[in-house]
C-alpha cells in the first residue's frame, strides 16, 4: 500500500486550466492534463490520486465523467488499482520521464545542456598518474579533496571574491549540494524563499526537507503579455519590493535564488539589489543559498557581475552560501559541484553528510581540478556556442511561430518563451505524439501557474534542432489550430 497521496485541493492547484482549449470531451481533457502531470514529475510515480467521488464533486463535474479519465488512465497505464488504495500513478513501460534519457526516436528539449567540453578526454588522460597515487588512500573524505577545494578558492578569487579552502566543500553536483543545504539548515515547518518560477528541483529538495515555500516572482523581459487595452507590463526582474516584505513578513530560514541568468527567464539581478537581499536577510537570520550553475555562461551582458557574496560586508558575509558546479560548463556527466559558505556552515554540512553518501568520487576531482586551472578555454568556446545557439534558435522562433514571445538571453543555455495563449501542458502532451520531449512551463511553476510559457534550450544535438522545432510545429497547429506554413520548406537550406 502506497503511503504517498495527493489531496483533492492539490491535484486541482496543479490541473489548472485543464479543460484548456479542448474541444473534445471532458474526460480526455482531464485524463491528458493528469497524464503530463504524471509525466513531467508533478505528480510522482506511487502516489494515491483523490477518491472519483471527492474530484467529482471539488471540480463540480460528475462523477461518471471522473470514472471515464481515471478508467483511460488505467487503460493506457498511468494509474493502477492497489487494494485498498484505490488509484496509483504508475509509468507505463516505454514513457519517458523527467531525469530519464528518453529512447532513440524522441528528440529532447526538456534538458537544458551542453555538448561535452571536447577538452575533457585530454584532461582526463592527463591526471591518471595522479589517481594512480590516490589509489593508496580511502578516498573517502566529506570536504572534498584539498587541490580542487584550493583550484576551486582560487576560481572564485579570480572572479573578485577572496575564498580560502575552509569555505569551499566538494558535492556530487549542484543538485547535491541543494539538498544537502536544505537539509542542513531547514527544519519542517520553515519558511524558504524561492523565485518564481524557478528550477524544479529546488522546489522539490526545499519541500522534501519540510520546508514551506514563499515565492517571489522574476518576469523575463519582453515576455509579457496582454489584452487589454492599457495595460501596463511588469518591470522585467526580480520583485524587489515582493523580495523585502518575503524576508520582512516570514523571517524565512533559507532563501534559494539564481541571480544570473536565471533558469528559466535568463533574466540577471541588479547589483544594488543583491546588496538589498543579503541586507534584509541577514537582518532576518536568513541564509541566501546562491545558485551559480549558469553564472559563468555569459554571450553578450552588457554588465559584468561580482560572485554574490561579494556584495557583502564583513557583518553580513556569513549569511551567503554560494553553489557551483562544471554540469554546464564543461559537461553535466562530471558530477562535480561545491558550496562556498561560511566555514561554520561548511563543518555542519560535512557532519551532515555521511547519512546521505560518503564523499565526491576522487578521479572526477582530479579531472576537475585539472580543468579549473585554466578554465578560460572552456568558457571561451561556451560563449562561441551559446551566442550562434540563441541565434539560430531565436530567429528560427521568431520565423516559424510568429505569435510567440521568445526573450532574448545574453547568457545562460534556455530562454522563456511566451506562447500568447494558456497551452503549454497542451503542447507538452501533443509534442510527444511527435516525437518531441519539452517542459510545459508550469514545471517551473508552483501549483500550475505558468501555461503561457515554454522553455527552449538553445543547445541542441547537431540535426535535433531542425527536427525539434518541425515536431514542435506539427503540435502547436493541433493545439491551436494554426494553418500549414507557406510554401516552401524552412529548413531546405539547411547542412
Amino acid at each position: 500500500m502506497t503511503d504517498v497521496r495527493i489531496g483533492t485541493r492539490g491535484l486541482i492547484a496543479l490541473l489548472g486550466d485543464w479543460r484548456g482549449a479542448t474541444s473534445g470531451p471532458s474526460y480526455l481533457a482531464l485524463f491528458d492534463r493528469i497524464r503530463l502531470l504524471v509525466l513531467d514529475g508533478r505528480i510522482a510515480t506511487d502516489t494515491r490520486l483523490p477518491a472519483e467521488r471527492d474530484l467529482a464533486q471539488a471540480l463540480g463535474v460528475s462523477r461518471t465523467m471522473v470514472s471515464a479519465a481515471y478508467r483511460e488512465l488505467r487503460g493506457a497505464g498511468y494509474t493502477e488499482s492497489v487494494r485498498g488504495s484505490g488509484s496509483v500513478t504508475r509509468l507505463p513501460g516505454r514513457a519517458p520521464i523527467a531525469g530519464q534519457e528518453p529512447s532513440g526516436e524522441y528528440i529532447d528539449f526538456s534538458k537544458a545542456t551542453s555538448a561535452a567540453f571536447p577538452g575533457l578526454h585530454a584532461a582526463t588522460l592527463r591526471v591518471m598518474g595522479e589517481f594512480a597515487g590516490e589509489l593508496e588512500g580511502t578516498g573517502i573524505d566529506p570536504f572534498g579533496s584539498r587541490a580542487l577545494r584550493q583550484a576551486v578558492a582560487d576560481r572564485y578569487a579570480a572572479r573578485g571574491l577572496p575564498t580560502s579552502v575552509d569555505q569551499v566543500m566538494i558535492t556530487i553536483g549542484a543538485q547535491h549540494a541543494i539538498f544537502l543545504l536544505a537539509r542542513t539548515l531547514l527544519a519542517r515547518g520553515d519558511r524558504a524563499v524561492v523565485e518564481l518560477p524557478s528550477y524544479p528541483h529546488a522546489y522539490e529538495s526545499l519541500r522534501a526537507a519540510g520546508a514551506r515555500l514563499v515565492p517571489v516572482t522574476v518576469t523575463a523581459q519582453g515576455s509579457e503579455w496582454h489584452e487589454e487595452p492599457g495595460w501596463r507590463a511588469p518591470a522585467a526582474g526580480w520583485d524587489a519590493a515582493g523580495l523585502q516584505q518575503a524576508f520582512a513578513r516570514t523571517s524565512p530560514a533559507l532563501a534559494y535564488l539564481m541571480p544570473d541568468f536565471h533558469n528559466p527567464t535568463g533574466e540577471s539581478m541588479p547589483a544594488g539589489l543583491r546588496a538589498e537581499v543579503i541586507h534584509h536577510a541577514a537582518r532576518q537570520g536568513t541564509i541566501v543559498v546562491i545558485d551559480e550553475t549558469t553564472a559563468e555562461l555569459d554571450i553578450d551582458r552588457p554588465e559584468r557581475y561580482l560572485p554574490f557574496a561579494a556584495y557583502a560586508d564583513p557583518a553580513t558575509a556569513s549569511s551567503v552560501a554560494l553553489i557551483g558546479s562544471v554540469g554546464k560548463t564543461v559537461w553535466a556527466g562530471l558530477r562535480v559541484g561545491w558550496v562556498r559558505a561560511d566555514p561554520a556552515i561548511i563543518r555542519k554540512l560535512a557532519a551532515n553528510r555521511f547519512s546521505g553518501d560518503l564523499g565526491t568520487p576522487v578521479l572526477e576531482q582530479l579531472i576537475v581540478a585539472e580543468l579549473l586551472r585554466d578554465f578560460e578555454p572552456v568558457l571561451s568556446l561556451r560563449t562561441e556556442q551559446l551566442r550562434a545557439g540563441r541565434d539560430e534558435v531565436l530567429g528560427t522562433l521568431a520565423s516559424v511561430f510568429p505569435e510567440w514571445s521568445a526573450h532574448r538571453i545574453d547568457g545562460g543555455l534556455a530562454t522563456w518563451v511566451n506562447l500568447g495563449a494558456p497551452v503549454s501542458s497542451q503542447l507538452a502532451l501533443a509534442a510527444r505524439s511527435h516525437g518531441l520531449l519539452v517542459t510545459a512551463g508550469p514545471r517551473f511553476g508552483i501549483d500550475g501557474a505558468f501555461e503561457r510559457f515554454l522553455r527552449i534550450p538553445i543547445q541542441h544535438a547537431p540535426g535535433d534542432f531542425e527536427r525539434g522545432i518541425r515536431a514542435l510545429e506539427s503540435a502547436w497547429r493541433g493545439v491551436a489550430g494554426r494553418p500549414l506554413m507557406a510554401q516552401g520548406d524552412l529548413f531546405a537550406d539547411v547542412v
